[in-house]
């Protein structure tokens, strides 16, 4: 099964095809192209380009965007409960079937960064990018079709892509995968469709051993239809801020911190108020009892009177009459 793909490069990459220089569409026209912007992440009912003849009997190649998921040209709706995106190879070499028509002479090909494949581990579905190891841009065989909905004046076009059953070293991951052309002679056989239908396409769509791919996992991020990020087809592990990378960053930040020895900085001091003679105490300090405080003018004239009734002969301030005539001597 394919049902994500990326194709993110510029539109004059698409038109060279500089990879593949056999397959030759620099001067071709390229049919509604503004309906196609470079994406990370193209999901079914999308937009995205594909390589055809301009008539089946003619060896002239056009680019044309269509919409990804084909609606047969009988339709009168589109059926969006129909599932067209992928056209099994086995249903291909049987006769008859929705295939049939397209088969012989409506074959295209898909070009795209790679595609995306999900891995069933228990509960999880993990996504993976599967690409070519070189790099160049891949090429997967496809068909299309075109129809003009009822109520509809313009002409829709269609396209879906065939798979097979997975190599024997992607089979773990999943139990199909794109038909994936990778020389010149598989463009030219699979495009001209001059010939119509024949067993020499049957032998094109047998997977090969997949030594020229590499697969790796990548963001969840990717199942969510219109996210777009180039972090989409970097593995996980060279994803910025991955988990990975978060390791690696506490890691580090764990070994500078242990290197350091404690210093006073470390241990930063509160900042200190003045204290009572309460507080002082509480603490333990010492307190000098001799110390007297500044005196106040109102406290010197209390002073003066204490000392007038001492000179008396009365300590206390009271004379010896009226002491006893309080304690009833007198």
């Amino acid at each position: 099964m394919c049902g994500r793909f990326s194709l993110s490069v510029p539109h004059g990459q698409i038109q060279h095809m500089v990879d593949y220089p056999d397959l030759d569409v620099a001067e071709a026209d390229w049919i509604d192209q503004d309906d196609f912007f470079p994406r990370y992440n193209i999901a079914p009912r999308s937009n995205a380009p594909v390589i055809r003849r301009q008539d089946p009997d003619q060896s002239e190649l056009v680019i044309h965007t269509m919409k990804w998921g084909v609606v047969p040209h009988w339709s009168k709706h589109e059926d969006l409960t129909l599932n067209t995106i992928n056209a099994r190879a086995e249903n291909l070499v049987e006769s008859g079937g929705m295939w049939s028509s397209m088969k012989s002479k409506k074959r295209c090909v898909v070009v795209c960064d790679g595609y995306f494949e999900w891995l069933k581990k228990g509960k999880e579905r993990l996504p993976h990018f599967i690409r070519r190891r070189d790099n160049k841009l891949m090429v997967l065989a496809g068909l299309y079709d075109s129809v003009v909905l009822e109520g509809a004046t313009n002409r829709m076009w269609t396209f879906t892509i065939v798979t097979t059953d997975a190599s024997t070293s992607l089979a773990w991951l999943h139990d199909r995968q794109p038909v994936i052309l990778s020389s010149t002679s598989d463009f030219e056989k699979w495009l001209d469709t001059s010939q119509g239908w024949h067993k020499g396409l049957v032998e094109i769509m047998k997977p090969g051993d997949g030594k020229e791919l590499e697969c790796y996992p990548v963001p969840k991020e990717v199942g969510r239809v219109g996210a777009n990020s180039s972090d989409f087809i970097k593995p996980v592990s060279q994803r910025k801020g991955g988990i990975e990378a978060l390791f690696a960053k506490q890691a580090a930040k764990g070994k500078h911190a242990s290197s350091r020895s404690p210093n006073k900085q470390d241990f930063p001091s509160s900042p200190s108020k003045p204290s009572t003679s309460k507080d002082a105490g509480a603490a333990g300090q010492v307190i000098d009892v001799d110390a007297s405080p500044q005196s106040s003018p109102s406290s010197d004239n209390g002073q003066q009177r204490t000392q007038k009734r001492t000179m008396a002969g009365d300590p206390e301030g009271i004379s010896p009459k009226k002491r006893m005539k309080n304690t009833g001597l007198e």
